[in-house]
């Protein structure tokens, strides 16, 4: 396949966090189809990291479960180590992990002034310090061999502002800052490192429920902001995600891509 396919991965290992379920899986997928050597499978629960491994395996690609929560640093570092005995380095990082954190949701409620400040750390450790642990865990292995890919989902929160989600949109904010500055100090080894800035996806639900909700003034409203209206699909995450991890992206780095319908937000 190397060399007929454009959006080609070297056959480089890659791990993707979050990689469980949605947007994390349909990355996962995608980048096995374009000629990843490996794919790790991150998400803190083991069993949903076990099933779409054994989906890609099926896809005759080398995978494994990779159970962790990335805002455990030596969490992280232990998985480099187990994935980098199993499958080989990982010169691939894709921070999906995100939201609020294992079992979290989020839901825009109080003003920031009326908030539990104990709640903050959901947000900042999955979406801020995970990504720094991941990076600091795999990052040497870019580094030693000389070539890589880091991107690092981060949410239209962080680039326009949401009101009730401050400090979700402050961990996403400075998740961009990270990726933007990290990219200059890596890119002497030919690593890049990029942001894919996302609005509301799917929701996860039955078809049945989904035509309701998208019959609701909720719905209706949020479509109205979208010049292209619907939701965000998952597939269309792990195309531009894969994209940037291909060589056809080697000369893009320290870019936030808004990936959105054409999102644009209320007064």
């Amino acid at each position: 396949m190397q060399g007929s396919d454009l959006i080609d991965l070297g056959g480089q290992v890659a791990i993707v966090t979050g990689a469980g379920q949605n947007a994390g899986r349909a990355t996962a997928l995608e980048l096995a189809r374009h000629n990843a050597g490996g794919i790790a499978v991150n998400d803190f629960v083991a069993e949903r990291a076990e099933a779409v491994a054994a989906e890609i395996r099926a896809m005759g690609v080398p995978a494994m479960a990779a159970p962790f929560d990335v805002t455990d640093l030596e969490a992280a570092k232990a998985a480099n180590v187990a994935i980098t005995a199993e499958l080989g380095a990982a010169t691939v990082l894709i921070n999906n992990a995100g939201m609020a954190g294992p079992g979290g949701t989020i839901r825009p409620s109080q003003n920031f002034w009326e908030e539990d400040p104990s709640n903050w750390q959901r947000y900042l450790g999955t979406n801020l310090y995970g990504v720094y642990n991941c990076c600091f865990a795999f990052i040497p292995n870019m580094v030693e061999a000389k070539r890589g890919r880091i991107v690092t989902i981060v949410s239209d929160s962080g680039r326009v502002g949401e009101p009730k989600l401050a400090v979700y949109a402050s961990a996403k904010a400075g998740a961009q800052g990270f990726v933007r500055s990290i990219a200059k100090e890596l890119g002497r080894y030919n690593v890049t490192c990029n942001a894919v800035s996302l609005s509301s996806l799917m929701p996860d639900m039955s078809e049945e429920k989904l035509a309701e909700m998208m019959q609701s003034d909720h719905a209706r409203n949020q479509m109205a902001r979208y010049t292209i209206r619907r939701y965000g699909k998952s597939e269309d995450v792990a195309a531009l995600v894969t994209f940037l991890c291909s060589n056809a992206a080697e000369w893009i780095t320290g870019q936030t891509y808004p990936l959105n319908g054409g999102y644009a937000p209320s007064a």
